[in-house]
């Protein structure tokens, strides 16, 4: 199903979702990492916001390129995508929110 050279649309959304997925999973290491040489990051709520934002884009921005790959309409990609422009804001949230608690430093 994934290598159909019939299905261009469905390797192009799987492919984009893999590798979304796996940048974003660089991006939660570095965020943990980043936790022990920056402890504000970790303190009250604004912690908890800015992880919520990074596990939120991890779900979504793949997950709506994924979903966009399952069903398809004449070359066009399917209603999941939609997921993807609101995993992106919740990562740019989040890289923001990582910015705002470092520039005290």
């Amino acid at each position: 199903m994934y290598l159909d050279v019939a299905n261009e649309t469905r390797r192009l959304m799987w492919t984009l979702a893999h590798a979304h997925g796996a940048l974003l999973s660089l991006i939660h290491v570095v965020f943990g990492l980043s936790l022990h040489a920056f402890p504000t990051l970790a303190t009250g709520s604004t912690g908890k916001l800015t992880s919520s934002c990074l596990i939120g884009a991890s779900l979504l921005l793949p997950g709506g390129f994924f979903l966009g790959g399952v069903s398809f309409y004449g070359g066009d990609p399917g209603v999941g995508i939609a997921l993807a422009p609101v995993g992106a804001a919740l990562l740019i949230l989040g890289i923001y929110l990582v910015a705002r608690s470092t520039r005290a430093l």
